[in-house]
């Protein structure tokens, strides 16, 4: 056990992501977050106002430089992940990285090489695997109350992202699939122990936001694990009326349906409407699904718990980078079968860069 307190945190990013970090942070009693850094300074000082946090830095340099900072969660765009990753890595800070990993399989190892190399760890951050329904599932699943596992389905969905610069290839690396698919992903191999995958079957297509990005914006995925047993993934950007996410385990013996939200929420009706419903919903007027606790029913704090008794205690954090660049080769390789309208086997060593560039070069 260190001889620290609190793991004092530093949050690298001022958006949607960033604040979820910091509402799941205020839950961690192991935790503090001291200093959050942006190049946006209106949108930092605005969540450094709204949640308490003293230091505010237009560089996140400076926040890995603060002694006092022991993790930084990385909440920026795809595209800034390796830079910052390596830079905290040797400036000997412990890092929360964000799905997706990074945008290519290069920076995934140069990320890795340089945690190794520094001494801290890489924590890949996927809360669904902290999502307390989820984790009952597996309960029930590790149980033998299923039987064996043959056939897991995620469904994620919503009407498309937080913020304009997912919808630019340059900075996002690719769409619906990169963005959501990663989840389901990093679920299937959490719920399978880590079965390697086999090979992956992908459809991928562009309904709604054609107007506003090259990638796609629905996706269904088959990923077939070495051991026969399948993972369907859907996951979509082009699902009106807000977030759904559902998980279906199919066993030998017995099945779960587990609804991460609407079957966490009141039914509520409202003529005037209200202040929020559940993430993406676009109104709260008429029939509405009510969230309740929705930071602690989607798993944040939980994963925040744990990646904070990581680094107080030096334990092996459940997700790592490892894991992150596992699910990033799962996602080039659906790229890859739908530009080749087959499935597509692994292991997979793309020759070119981005994973959404396997694609949009068939299209």
């Amino acid at each position: 056990m260190t001889k620290m307190n609190r793991v004092g945190v530093g949050i690298i990013g001022s958006g949607f992501v960033a604040g979820r970090h910091v509402e799941a942070l205020r839950h961690v009693p192991n935790a503090e977050v001291v200093g959050c850094a942006s190049a946006r300074a209106g949108h930092a000082r605005a969540l450094a106002d709204a949640h308490g946090i003293p230091r505010v830095c237009a560089d996140y340099r400076e926040l890995l430089e603060m002694e006092e900072v022991s993790v930084v969660t990385l909440a920026v765009p795809n595209f800034l992940h390796a830079e910052v990753c390596v830079e905290a890595a040797k400036a000997g800070k412990h890092v929360i990285v964000e799905k997706p990993l990074a945008l290519t399989l290069e920076e995934a190892d140069r990320m890795i090489e340089a945690c190794q190399a520094g001494g801290v760890k890489l924590m890949y951050a996927e809360q669904l695997c902290f999502a307390p329904k989820y984790v009952r599932a597996k309960q029930l699943l590790e149980a033998g109350a299923l039987g064996e596992l043959y056939m897991v389905r995620h469904s994620e969905k919503h009407s498309g992202p937080h913020a304009a610069w997912f919808w630019d290839v340059e900075k996002s690396g690719g769409g619906v699939v990169l963005d959501m698919g990663c989840h389901a992903f990093q679920l299937f191999r959490w719920l399978k122990h880590g079965v390697p995958v086999a090979r992956v079957y992908a459809s991928l297509g562009t309904y709604v936001h054609g107007d506003k990005t090259e990638a796609e914006d629905n996706v269904v995925v088959i990923v077939t694990f070495e051991d026969g047993s399948i993972g369907v993934c859907e996951a979509s950007w082009a699902r009106l009326g807000g977030k759904d996410d559902r998980v279906e385990l199919y066993g030998t013996k017995g099945l779960v349906y587990a609804d991460l939200l609407m079957g966490s929420s009141l039914l509520t009706y409202s003529e005037p409407g209200y202040e929020h419903a559940v993430e993406k919903a676009p109104t709260t007027k008429g029939w509405t699904f009510t969230m309740f606790e929705e930071i602690w029913n989607s798993g944040f704090p939980q994963e925040m718990q744990h990646f904070a008794d990581c680094v107080m205690y030096d334990r092996p954090p459940l997700l790592t980078g490892e894991d992150g660049r596992a699910v990033l080769e799962v996602v080039y390789a659906a790229y890859a079968s739908a530009a080749r309208g087959a499935a597509v086997e692994l292991p997979f060593r793309p020759l070119v860069a981005r994973p959404v560039d396997l694609w949009r070069t068939s299209s």
